[in-house]
């Protein structure tokens, strides 16, 4: 085992044992979602360094959070309100599964533009045409905005891909709160691994409002 593996799997065994911190505390309290332990069969797929299969307890919190979204977009546009906005821009990193929050580089801001030059140039090492650009701009600009410091107000999702946990993306790096970068690497790499293609994910998205 390389000692890359061993980085990788260790901080994996943080996130896990971690109990899910953060995200699984406001999952809970905004979707009444009930979370179990890890079964047998997810430590021996973290085990095996499988980052990016379908992972049962966050598409359950993605569904839930897209139904409360939906109750209370339904309450606001009653009440004359025109736009519901499911993100907030976080103003320092938040923490969970066992990472301190973490502030921002000093002076540093979102730059959406940068971002999606950024994951534009990483399309073809993960075996994606140009193609695909159309359905990634829309997938993110949808979950985040392109904005690594977006947080769902109702899952807890992090960051440019909206990770659940955002700790995942600790696979790609450990400046994972704060580099987009490295926020973009996870999300290309959970979707080829999980959808095929951006433009799997963005159908899968369209159809059931997570992905």
């Amino acid at each position: 085992m390389t000692p890359k593996r061993v980085v990788i799997l260790g901080v994996t065994a943080v996130i896990v044992l971690g109990g899910g911190g953060f995200t699984v505390y406001t999952a809970i309290q905004n979707s009444k979602t009930h979370y179990e332990g890890t079964s047998p069969e997810e430590w021996a797929r973290i085990a095996a360094g499988d980052f990016y299969s379908p992972d049962p307890k966050s598409d359950a919190y993605k569904a839930s959070a897209v139904t409360a979204y939906n109750k209370d977009r339904l309450k606001k546009e009653r009440a004359g309100v025109d736009k519901l906005d499911p993100i907030v821009i976080e103003t320092r990193a938040p923490g969970g599964d066992g990472f301190p929050p973490a502030n921002f580089p000093p002076g540093s801001n979102p730059s959406p533009g940068s971002n999606k030059a950024t994951a534009r140039d990483m399309l073809s090492g993960f075996g994606f045409g140009l193609d695909q650009w159309g359905c990634l701009e829309k997938l993110w600009h949808k979950e985040s905005g392109w904005n690594e410091r977006a947080m769902n107000r109702y899952s807890g999702a992090y960051g440019i891909p909206q990770s659940l946990p955002g700790s995942k993306m600790a696979s790609a790096g450990s400046d994972w709160q704060t580099n987009a970068a490295t926020q973009i690497k996870w999300g290309l790499g959970y979707i080829k691994g999980r959808y095929g293609t951006p433009c799997g994910a963005w159908g899968h998205s369209q159809a059931k409002g997570w992905y």
